[in-house]
């Protein structure tokens, strides 16, 4: 196997490492002080082709591959993880259902102004008692004089509070469990669905979070996204194209932390030495260095699956490249917060930021927890 990049993906984290460095480090812990969400740099991702990365140039798309596309996660997130969020949120949770599973007419209704980041998009599943068990779910869509009428509360939904569309699963069929779930477009300044609490979150601050509210919210029949009952099908789909994307996250926000813990080592003195020369401290940069290109390298291989359509093993191999991979970023910016000490406990410096934000890819899209019953159940039927 060749692990070469291309030019082209070469390029793209250039010019992805020049943004981190020049726009996205610089503001980082000001938007994470503040909460304010990172319009600016949207914006600014928007114009290199990143809010709509993988999707076709016919909806305005940027056309790229997804290991492209997942080396373009990686570096922002070593800039600023909560800005990542919000584009994986965009484009692996909310463009993705719309591309793979909605009629031609939907597409080209809503993909062309979310391809170039003119519209924000969001992807609302989980509720208080339905996180991981989809089958939880309260939401109630019922048909109604030629539409569907959308009644419930949607919880921890990244890009919520600023989307102009959300993809919606709902329960439309009672007492068949996630058999009986289906999924909607629903736009925003739609009468009944309005934004809830914004959330007040340990980590990636600057990402917007927040409840979605359907209280008689009437959208038209032809906003059903896939067939009816088929809701489970499409959000498993699209959760597994939002793993490899979590875990690209991760392995961006080990790196950054890698490289701060790096540069302090040779720069901290103790005992009239630098840290660096310490064993101990150096066999905890060869220890983050390893794991760190271990889980790029499972990251890339379930891009790559997606990028050849292998969707028999594609399940299996996400749920690897997110489990190691966040596990991975919580132990190296341990380690890296224990190389800065005391320092790396004080908001003046990005160590306890970066521990912070990991510490949601074990979380999102899928516990770790799940992730091990997804590969164990994948393995074990392969006997």
């Amino acid at each position: 196997m060749d692990f070469t990049l291309t030019k082209e993906h070469q390029m793209i984290r250039e010019a992805c490492r020049k943004f981190a460095d020049n726009n996205l480090k610089p503001k980082a812990a000001e938007y994470d002080r503040t909460h304010e969400f990172p319009w600016e740099h949207i914006k600014k991702l928007s114009e290199m082709g990143m809010m709509g990365a993988v999707y076709p140039e016919e909806y305005n798309g940027a056309a790229m591959d997804y290991l492209a596309y997942i080396i373009a996660i990686e570096e922002i997130s070593r800039g600023c993880a909560a800005t990542a969020t919000t584009v994986c949120g965009h484009n692996s949770l909310c463009l993705s259902p719309i591309y793979y599973f909605g009629t031609e007419k939907q597409k080209q209704t809503f993909l062309p102004r979310m391809t170039t980041g003119e519209r924000i998009g969001c992807f609302a599943i989980t509720e208080t008692g339905a996180g991981s068990d989809a089958s939880g779910t309260r939401t109630r869509a019922e048909r109604k004089n030629g539409s569907w009428i959308l009644n419930g509360t949607k919880t921890f939904i990244t890009n919520g509070g600023v989307a102009d569309v959300a993809v919606v699963v709902a329960m439309t069929t009672k007492g068949i469990g996630h058999n009986g779930l289906s999924t909607f477009i629903v736009e925003k300044g739609t009468k009944g669905f309005t934004v809830g609490k914004a959330e007040d979150k340990l980590g990636i601050c600057a990402s917007n979070t927040t409840e979605l509210l359907f209280d008689n919210c009437e959208i038209p029949a032809e906003n059903i996204l896939g067939e009816q009952g088929h809701g489970f099908k499409v959000a498993m789909h699209t959760i597994d194209g939002g793993r490899v994307g979590v875990a690209a996250q991760a392995v961006g926000i080990a790196q950054a932390a890698l490289d701060e813990a790096a540069r302090y080592a040779k720069e901290r003195l103790q005992f009239n030495k630098p840290l660096s020369q310490f064993q101990a401290i150096q066999w905890m940069i060869a220890d983050m260095a390893t794991e760190i290109g271990a889980a790029r390298l499972l990251v890339y291989q379930a891009a790559t699956m997606l990028n050849t359509g292998d969707r028999q093993k594609y399940s299996q191999y996400t749920a690897m490249a997110k489990l190691f991979a966040s596990e991975t970023s919580h132990r190296v910016t341990h380690k890296a917060l224990q190389i800065f000490g005391g320092y790396g406990y004080i908001k003046e410096f990005p160590m306890e930021r970066f521990y912070r934000d990991s510490r949601i890819t074990e979380i999102y899209e899928g516990t770790s927890e799940i992730q091990r019953m997804v590969i164990s159940s994948k393995v074990l039927n392969a006997y």
